[in-house]
């Protein structure tokens, strides 16, 4: 989230971050969204019987502020079909893998026990099949030998901090059309991103 903020500023995107909306009251980037002068808010999924009317709650929320893309930074619960749909073509997400590899929890330890030798980060639009959605941008590291979860994790984070504003950056700039699972970018330029041993690296 704080390099996506960053990018909208330093790069002067055609948009502005509208708000910062988390589920937990000490979420860490509240108070960074503040400190820049984003709105922020909180709905609390423990105030919530289920599933169903936390996401109906999160979804007035996050209206309320009338954004063109939502954004998923951080956000670690499982959204209802519903919620998804209202948000279809709108809302994206990062997730630690090259997906369709390793959906789900435990990426970095998956792409260990699977022996691969690239791993990397996806970013896609979001559906209501969890982490399956059309592919807007990846980046690949390697996978060395002795490496650890956390050593993995480190690497491919710091991919992830150039790839998701990028593909931020081309929906607001209206560059992005959905065709099924396929994302096309006009004009064309690398959707992907090859990073080598020092993380970040290549392009």
């Amino acid at each position: 989230m704080e390099a996506i903020v960053r990018a909208c500023s330093n790069e002067a995107w055609p948009a502005q971050v509208a708000a910062v909306i988390a589920n937990r009251p000490d979420a860490a980037g509240l108070a960074f969204a503040a400190s820049h002068g984003i709105a922020t808010a909180v709905v609390d999924h423990r105030q919530f019987p289920d599933r169903d009317s936390f996401d109906t709650a999160l979804a007035e929320q996050i209206d309320s502020f009338a954004p063109d893309l939502v954004v998923l930074a951080g956000f670690m619960r499982v959204l209802t079909a519903g919620f998804v749909d209202h948000y279809a073509g709108r809302m994206l997400n990062v997730h630690p893998s090259l997906l369709p590899s390793f959906p789900g929890l435990k990426t970095h330890q998956q792409a260990l026990d699977a022996g691969v030798r690239l791993h990397g980060a996806s970013v896609h639009f979001v559906t209501s099949q969890l982490d399956h959605g059309p592919i807007v941008a990846q980046a690949a590291v390697p996978v060395e030998t002795g490496d650890t979860p956390a050593m993995l994790a480190e690497r491919v984070l710091a991919t992830e901090h150039i790839i998701y504003p990028r593909a931020v950056r081309w929906f607001v700039e209206g560059r992005l059309a959905l065709d099924g699972l396929r994302v096309t970018l006009t004009p064309p330029e690398p959707q992907w991103l090859f990073a080598g041993h020092t993380a970040g690296e290549g392009a």
